[in-house]
């Protein structure tokens, strides 16, 4: 019987791989995450701080900007150009009627004012990073000790004054006082913060008739403002018209006094040559004026008459019509 051949399986292709190939490709591969853990970018409104083996190393500023790879030296980028807000008493929603608009953050707000009056004051703090290193060292629970502070200072401020001061004329006081106290501790504690402004929103009184009471004097300061705006549009036009007529008055009084002063002036002037001439003869120059004078009674005005009266007699006697018609 003839043998049965069996059919041959068809030969392996094996895959010739150079070790050396797959060092190199390793080798690459290392090279690349070095380099690319070797940079980092830090962006204009940043300031990064470069800490080796968990230690304090440099900071450095917007760019590109290298480290030692492998861990041995990590940045971390700190926003120090950005003015960032806290607020109190409220959040910021991003849609009305979520449940982060919802929550309820009057703990914050709710104080009590110097006349033991209870109120709801919202504001909020806005601050910028000065100093990297403290802010990142300094301080472990940094949020939560400027928001701890902010509220001291606005509970201590609040509580010095009465309740229609925080609501009316204090709030610019209360704004500028906060500051400055917040300024003041944030340094002490070494924060590295400075704080660009504290702002004053919603000033709320008690619920009830407290507050009806308070909305009804924010009306009648709203009314005061208005009748003092109308009284002083009425003294911006009434008053120079006053002033016009006083000066047209007072311009009138001036000439008649200029006139009258020339007047005598001239009476006197003329007085004054009478008398010169009177000194140098008396006798002629009494008889003169007295004919002078005479004439003039004598002589009417037009359409006139004199009667001539003896004074011994008894009664009137027309001597003699003189001025009217022969």
């Amino acid at each position: 019987m003839d043998t049965m051949q069996q059919p041959q399986r068809p030969a392996r292709k094996t895959n010739n791989i150079s070790p050396k190939l797959v060092i190199w490709i390793i080798v690459a591969i290392v090279l690349v995450m070095l380099v690319l853990s070797s940079f980092f970018v830090v962006d204009q409104t940043e300031q990064a701080v470069v800490l080796r083996f968990g230690k304090f190393s440099r900071t450095v500023g917007p760019g590109l900007q290298t480290k030692i790879p492998l861990g041995i030296e990590a940045s971390y980028n700190v926003p120090t150009q950005v003015v960032q807000t806290m607020t109190f008493g409220y959040r910021a929603s991003p849609s009305k009627g979520s449940l982060f608009a919802s929550s309820d953050y009057s703990s914050e707000s709710i104080m009590l004012t110097g006349d033991l009056n209870i109120i709801d004051v919202e504001w909020i703090v806005q601050y910028k990073i000065e100093d990297p290193v403290k802010w990142m060292f300094n301080v472990e629970s940094r949020e939560t000790t400027i928001r701890d502070i902010s509220q001291s200072v606005m509970n201590k401020l609040v509580g010095d004054l009465p309740i229609l001061s925080v609501m009316t004329s204090e709030r610019t006081k209360i704004e500028v006082e906060a500051q400055e106290e917040m300024q003041k501790v944030f340094d002490n504690y070494g924060l590295g913060v400075r704080v660009v402004t504290v702002k004053l929103q919603n000033i709320v009184p008690p619920v009830g008739a407290v507050q009806d009471a308070f909305e009804d004097v924010n009306k009648a300061i709203q009314d005061m403002n208005r009748l003092i705006n109308e009284g002083k549009q009425n003294y911006n036009k009434i008053i120079p018209s006053a002033k016009g007529e006083a000066n047209k008055v007072i311009q009138v009084a001036q000439g008649y006094a200029a006139e009258r002063v020339n007047q005598a002036e001239g009476d006197v002037a003329r007085f004054n040559s009478v008398l010169e001439v009177y000194k140098q003869n008396e006798e002629i120059t009494r008889t003169r004026l007295y004919i002078e004078t005479m004439e003039a009674i004598i002589n009417p005005v037009e359409g006139g008459s004199v009667t001539l009266v003896d004074k011994n007699l008894s009664n009137f006697l027309p001597i003699q019509m003189l001025g009217g018609e022969k």
